[in-house]
């Protein structure tokens, strides 16, 4: 496990190389660090012994017999970075992702548990935790209170016994994030328990609070929230600062607000850098072409942020507000050997990444890819059922209409929904199936798509289909297709499958490396492009179809629901 101190015949050994007794494994010279206690660079020499570095300072080892020695000179080297906010579940996978990462010289990570959570029973989920530990990364994870939609089973799934078994994980650092924060404020008392289960076990709680009045932060500070990272003004960033808020500024795929963010905070001349962090916040594959936390790095330093205080934002302050700085975001004695090699400290795009003791990249050469998972151990995809024409009911004109990639509002459709093909505009036919053929949900979808006959995906928030089309032959036989390939997206049209994007673990994750991952991706969103689909980001849009932490309508598992309303516009049908 990650928090697993050294054992002491691995303590004798570092101390061995202190007295002189032996030789280190690597030792760094002419190194010019980030110290970042001092806030400054200083020189020295790094030893390392496996996965930890024993010293650090003037002095050079005593035996230096069968040591890797590397002249640092000429080079900046800073801590590692840390992804505070990583939803690692977005097609790709914890493993691809972090190698892929690792890489530009993101080497920890805090992650969402929630797919491990609601899809794999707790032995399961901790075994797979104990594998991705085998890999030279660290890897930290939330407990999730709420699943971010509406399920039938959802205060069965989340109960408190269950969701504190996570929490007393020590590498298990943060509860949430906290996307069912509106059910608390109406008196909820299961997320409420787990709350304070949460503060009894000292574990940071993460909120999800767009948009939130200075009334809503203050309500949510007193229930037990310590962050957020849904600011997306500069006003929004000093509201929570002035409530006491740790604030995560976030540029993904669907908020790139991190240079706004900064440009203004650097304006303002408010000397607040040591209390933000940043994140990517789970974009998808194509996003990180340009890197994961060096590309926040380069924006902060493109903003006018001094280096250190860049620096800081992606490693010592997230290790010292989550209170892992004994092993992660200091070059000192007794942490983890994770380094990034810099040419300077203006280029966070790392020549030579260490970690944990392991080069990860040499000399701009990557290592051979880290894999430990044994990705069978997550269920397999399979649907035990054929669509019917039956299925094909559609008895209401309510329907969803986006906004944006996320944003939804109602509208009244005028089609004739009985017939089978929409010859002309931007609504579509949307189903939501249960992955095992026990219920559906018919309704109607406006603006994802202006020629799309049939798209079928098995990536979504819960791991059922999602079903969008203007042909129900069409989209019958996307759904068929999936069903084949065991799991994923599949486009139809004129009696062929037009694209996929093959999802083999267990229908929503890809087991191929980030960059095949990417231009699978890539390929995807064109050809829904190129039928209509004008947002910003269609994967996110499935993702966040069923998702009722955002306004104003959304598909569930138990019907079309009325966010703000509490209410139910479409039931479910048993099949």
């Amino acid at each position: 496990m990650v928090f697993s101190m050294w054992s002491a015949k691995e303590i004798q050994s570092q101390l061995a190389i202190i007295n002189g007794e032996k030789a280190p494994d690597i030792v760094i010279e002419n190194a010019t660090y980030l110290h970042s206690i001092f806030k400054k660079w200083m020189q020295g020499n790094i030893w390392i012994q496996g996965d930890r570095i024993v010293y650090v300072g003037e002095r050079m080892p005593a035996i230096l017999e069968g040591t890797e020695c590397v002249d640092a000179s000429g080079k900046k080297v800073v801590p590692g970075y840390i992804e505070p906010h990583v939803h690692p579940f977005q097609l790709y996978n914890p493993e691809t992702f972090a190698d892929y990462a690792s890489r530009r010289g993101t080497t920890t990570f805090i992650s969402d548990n929630l797919i491990l959570f609601s899809m794999l029973d707790q032995q399961t989920a901790f075994a797979f935790i104990d594998q991705l530990n085998e890999l030279p990364f660290s890897f930290y994870w939330w407990a999730r209170v709420d699943s971010q939609t509406v399920l039938q089973n959802e205060r069965e799934l989340f109960n408190t016994v269950d969701v504190v078994k996570w929490m007393e994980r020590p590498d298990v650092l943060m509860t949430g994030e906290l996307t069912g924060w509106p059910r608390l404020l109406q008196g909820d008392q299961t997320i409420m328990q787990s709350l304070m289960e949460s503060k009894r076990l000292g574990k940071k709680i993460e909120g999800h609070f767009p948009g939130a009045s200075e009334r809503t932060l203050a309500r949510m500070k007193l229930l037990g929230a310590d962050g957020d990272h849904e600011a997306m003004t500069v006003d929004e960033v000093e509201r929570r600062l002035q409530q006491g808020y740790a604030a995560t500024l976030r540029y993904s795929s669907i908020r790139p607000d991190l240079p706004d963010l900064l440009k203004g905070i650097v304006e303002k001349e408010w000397d607040v850098f040591d209390h933000l962090m940043m994140t990517t916040d789970g974009s998808t594959p194509s996003f990180y072409r340009e890197g994961v936390m060096d590309q926040c790095i380069q924006i902060a330093l493109d903003a006018g942020v001094p280096p250190i205080d860049a620096y800081q934002m992606a490693s010592y302050n997230v290790a010292r507000y989550y209170d892992i700085t004994d092993l992660h975001s200091v070059i000192a004695t007794g942490r983890f050997a994770t380094l990034n090699f810099l040419e300077d400290e203006y280029n966070p795009v790392p020549t030579d990444v260490l970690s944990k003791g392991k080069w990860v990249l040499r000399n701009n050469t990557s290592s051979d890819a880290f894999k430990a998972v044994d990705w069978k151990a997550l269920p397999a995809f399979e649907l035990p059922y054929e669509l019917t024409d039956e299925d094909f009911t559609f008895t209401s004109s309510t329907g969803i209409q986006m906004v944006n990639d996320v944003i939804t509002k109602v509208y009244e459709s005028d089609l004739d929904l009985s017939s089978p093909t929409i010859a002309t505009g931007d609504e579509c036919y949307l189903m939501l199936l249960d992955k095992n053929g026990k219920w559906r949900v018919n309704t109607m979808l406006k603006g994802f798509g202006n020629n799309l006959q049939g798209f079928a995906s098995s990536y979504s928030n819960t791991g059922d289909v999602l079903l969008i089309g203007q042909d129900w032959q069409e989209m019958k036989r996307a759904f068929n297709e999936i069903k084949k390939i065991g799991g994923g997206m599949a486009l139809a049209e004129n009696g062929k499958i037009i694209e996929t994007l093959p999802l083999q673990v267990a229908g929503g994750l890809s087991v191929q490396p980030m960059e095949t991952i990417i231009e699978e991706e890539l390929a995807m969103k064109k050809a829904l492009k190129e039928r209509g689909y004008t947002h910003g980001d269609a994967v996110y849009t499935l993702l966040f179809l069923q998702s009722v932490h955002l306004p104003y309508v959304r598909i569930t598992p138990i019907g079309v629901v009325q966010v703000m309303k509490n209410e139910r516009l479409i039931p479910n049908i048993e099949r």
